[in-house]
């Protein structure tokens, strides 16, 4: 008799707050890894780092060489500098990029060691996050880029063991990436909600997640300072992160990484101007509005006490305060805000959709899309009036 079950997997040791960061010193092993990126190394966050864990007799070997949207290229050359480290600790330091740079080392260093027939053990893995963002010191994905097309790898042995939410590491973090990582944030968090792999654990999560959000991210849009406000969104991105690793993800971020990795914008960016579209398609808005997601979204609208007194009043009001909160972030309307070429869009809008249709946030999106629905919501995305 086979039974059917649910799970909640959470791998990872999380230790927050201000100053959390000197855990290092009582880390035990002899060697560690680094992978950080230049801006850590310019604030005088990896020297820090590398100190600490001197602190606890850990000699450090260090790659500094981590680049936006890390491609294979880059992770080879980590590689290359792990296996002569002969680490039994990673450190992931720094943004997004840092941590799927670190993943993408571990990740291939197994296949390699499969090949070549050896069986080492896997260093332990600790991440610290210096964007709240990607929730990726917490998840088993990470995303890296192979021939211009970001390849979304989803692997278990990719979760750090230790996941270190030290928010001063976030406080000279630029206003417009504080926005995009924090939106990043809000996407996960929906996206994971309403994924049909969603159970009360992780429902749990991205309420808290999104509440957060909405309480806190223009709290530090005006004031990368703001401390507290500081430690809620660095939380919340760990909670979505939680949440969606159990989940997986939607068509927000199947579209946000074929349309980023296409006109190289930012991944937050990215999904902040597909997310509402999106929603308005998942809640089929334009239709009966009785869909699955429709509730979820409305259930959304009650925790944020706007009005619901039906699931499409719910789910209109909650696209519209996610609406708003772009606005009050400085977030553009539309794609076509950013200045790119209306021609160049049209060119790539065939390739975009089949390359989302394939991505691994695709099959755990609510509502099931075909290529054609794909290419409706980049077109509105772009500015075009679209019904779905």
């Amino acid at each position: 008799m086979i039974i059917e079950t649910n799970k909640f997997i959470l791998k990872s040791k999380v230790y927050f707050n201000t100053e959390s960061l000197q855990l290092l010193k009582e880390l035990k092993g002899s060697k560690a890894f680094i992978v950080a990126d230049s801006i850590m190394d310019k604030l005088g966050y990896l020297q820090k780092t590398i100190d600490y864990l001197s602190e606890a007799n850990i000699s450090s070997k260090v790659f500094t060489g981590v680049r936006p949207d890390p491609d294979v290229g880059v992770v080879t050359e980590g590689l290359k500098l792990y296996n002569e480290s002969d680490a039994d600790i990673i450190v992931a330091l720094g943004g997004g990029s840092a941590i799927d740079t670190a993943k993408g080392i571990l990740y291939f260093a197994e296949k390699v060691e499969k090949v070549q027939g050896a069986n080492t053990d896997r260093p332990q893995f600790i991440a610290i996050p210096s964007t709240s963002g990607t929730g990726s010191e917490v998840t088993d994905f990470s995303v890296i880029t192979s021939e211009g097309e970001k390849i979304c790898v989803i692997d278990e042995k990719l979760a750090p063991d230790i996941a270190i939410l030290d928010s001063t590491c976030i406080q000279h973090v630029p206003k417009h990436v504080a926005v995009d990582t924090g939106i990043d944030v809000l996407v996960h968090a929906i996206e994971a909600y309403v994924s049909p792999e969603s159970t009360d654990f992780t429902d749990a999560l991205a309420e808290k997640s999104i509440k957060l959000i909405f309480e806190n991210l223009e709290a530090v849009y005006i004031d990368t300072k703001n401390e507290k406000a500081r430690d809620h969104v660095l939380n919340a991105s760990c909670m979505a992160g939680m949440a969606f690793t159990n989940t997986g993800l939607g068509i927000t971020h199947s579209l946000a990484h074929a349309f980023g990795g296409t006109f190289h914008i930012s991944h937050g960016r990215s999904n902040a101007l597909m997310l509402n579209a999106v929603m308005e398609y998942n809640a089929n808005l334009s239709g009966s509005a009785n869909d699955y997601a429709t509730e979820k979204y409305a259930e959304l609208a009650k925790i944020l006490q706007l009005p619901a007194r039906t699931k499409r009043e719910g789910a209109v009001n909650f696209i519209d305060a996610v609406r708003k909160l772009k606005k009050r972030l400085g977030i553009e309307d539309n794609i076509k805000a950013l200045g790119i070429e209306e021609s160049d869009f049209k060119n790539a809008l065939e390739q975009m959709a089949k390359s989302a249709m394939q991505d691994r946030c695709t099959p755990t999106n609510p509502k099931k899309p075909s290529k054609e629905d794909l290419v409706k919501i980049l077109e509105k995305c772009f500015g075009h009036t679209s019904r779905f």
